[in-house]
């Protein structure tokens, strides 16, 4: 069993790759923080919008950022001919790391010409499998706001169950954020 944090992983099947970000990501992911569709749902402290300068988040990605959170793009095989073609699509992440209870917390956030493709169902079931089979995580959760009905019905089809509606949580907003709990 690998420690969360001993590395940056490289996720792979049906047809998704999760992987680091790299520079060449620079423009897809300068387009999806620049997405107000994108962030509606999202918490203001997030690593990605920290920074005016996306290419200055890349290249501190996986050193500020490794400590707290695993930060992943997000890749749909653009050929299955091609082993490396790719395109990038959004970003995973696993944060909220709690090493003593063997638990963390799970988002995704996907360019918005890829909603509806069954993309985020499908990275995050990749991360489901790599945390339970290859690290020694037993507990995974996820927060949604209520109105985010798409991303409820990804954590659903993964398996997770909603155990707290409706609850107030400091997503950084000037009031607290109404949220959803989910547990897998």
């Amino acid at each position: 069993m690998k420690k969360l944090f001993s590395e940056i992983p490289y996720i792979e099947g049906n047809g998704i790759i999760l992987r680091k970000i790299t520079q060449d990501d620079a423009d897809s992911l300068r387009e999806l923080t620049e997405s107000e569709a994108v962030y509606r749902y999202l918490p203001t402290f997030l690593f990605e919008k920290k920074y005016d300068s996306i290419e200055y988040v890349i290249d501190h990605l996986y050193d500020e950022c490794f400590r707290e959170s695993i930060i992943l793009g997000i890749y749909v095989k653009a050929d299955e001919k091609e082993d490396d073609a790719r395109v990038f699509c959004g970003i995973a992440e696993m944060y909220g790391f709690r090493d003593e209870i063997h638990k963390i917390s799970v988002g995704y956030r996907l360019l918005e010409r890829f909603w509806g493709q069954g993309i985020a169902t499908k990275a995050l079931g990749l991360m489901i499998d790599y945390l339970y089979n290859e690290t020694d995580i037993e507990i995974i959760t996820a927060s949604t706001m209520v109105e985010n009905l798409g991303s409820a019905r990804v954590l659903e089809k993964n398996g997770f169950d909603l155990v707290v509606h409706a609850v107030p949580e400091d997503w950084g907003y000037d009031t607290p954020t109404i949220t959803d709990k989910w547990i897998r």
